[in-house]
């Protein structure tokens, strides 16, 4: 590739991730969690869910998941689904005139050819080049004609089926859950969990936010996801731990159904702090914490369990 070629590429993509990170750093400065959305109230019309792509039933990742719930809530759209203009068009229906869409990311490598031939000369590993990609993707909601089973949004899970499905996760996944204590935590050296009870919580729901939390921490362990946790309380390095298994927790939270209120608001400061210094951080904070979201929803049963881990490849096949 060449040098300028490189260069433009580069700075899209700096370009790209001061986007996102300056619009979340604007809503946690004035103190929204824009993870914790008030699904169910007054300002939100959408349904709890993961986004998803209506074309290809693919559920969006990372940081395209917090990117849509926030239009979601910005924009009111009563549903989660998205496609793009061509993939309207294919079904039949049409994005109306004077929508604005939104911008969506697929994160990739690739080795160019050049790169590959100069390795074979040299007789070195071709290095590969990170590269994002934009798409822009239209609510449901912003378009017309479309099928029936498209444009009707689909209905919230039933709410019987949160707590036994937190229940069978927390057995299915091996991970050493214990209920008692008065604080949560995670302990990487003995790996296992502590939740006190859900009666000792002011609002019951939120044991689960707490619950799917802790075992976000967890999924970093050597024999999971092998994340580094080797940081002291305090430093940035453990308060992007924390933004992970926050992150970890909304995801899980909204694949099952369950509406808690935020926890850990102790820690926007040092998100703030994370955010400012690294314009990747947000980035790739969401796409570990969709690896760790995927790895526990992988222990709920059918037809509960969903994927976070499908992402987009292709222009018409956003999702």
């Amino acid at each position: 590739m060449p040098d300028h070629v490189r260069a433009r590429t580069g700075q899209d993509r700096a370009s790209l991730y001061d986007e996102i990170t300056d619009k979340i750093i604007a809503e946690l400065e004035a103190g929204c969690v824009p993870w914790v959305q008030p699904w169910g109230t007054s300002a939100s019309k959408a349904p709890l869910a993961i986004p998803r792509n209506a074309s290809t039933d693919r559920q969006y990742s990372g940081i395209n998941i917090l990117i849509l719930w926030g239009a979601a809530i910005e924009r009111g759209f009563t549903g989660q689904s998205w496609l793009t203009f061509r993939q309207a068009l294919s079904l039949g229906g049409h994005v109306r005139k004077g929508e604005r869409g939104i911008t969506v990311v697929y994160a990739d490598r690739f080795v160019p050819k050049d790169e590959k031939r100069r390795a074979r000369e040299d007789g070195e590993e071709a290095q590969a080049i990170p590269f994002l990609k934009r798409f822009t993707v239209f609510n449901t909601d912003q378009c017309e004609e479309l099928p029936d089973n498209i444009a009707t949004a689909a209905p919230p899970p039933q709410l019987g089926m949160i707590e036994p499905a937190i229940e069978a996760l927390i057995k299915a996944s091996g991970i050493t859950f214990h209920i008692g204590g008065d604080r949560a935590f995670y302990a990487p050296a003995e790996d296992y969990v502590q939740v006190p009870p859900p009666q000792a919580y002011f609002e019951p729901i939120n044991w689960h936010r707490t619950a799917l939390h802790e075992l976000g921490h967890a999924t970093g362990h050597r024999s999971r996801l092998n994340r580094d946790q080797s940081a002291s309380y305090g430093t940035r390095k453990y308060a992007f731990e924390e933004l992970v298994a926050e992150l970890c927790a909304a995801f899980g939270c909204a694949s099952l159904g369950i509406v808690p209120t935020v926890r850990h608001a102790d820690y926007i400061g040092y998100w703030l702090e994370i955010l400012r210094e690294d314009n990747r951080a947000i980035v790739r904070a969401a796409s570990q914490a969709s690896k760790a979201a995927d790895y526990l929803l992988g222990f709920v049963p059918q037809p509960v369990a969903i994927t976070l881990a499908d992402s987009v490849v292709g222009d018409d096949e956003a999702g």
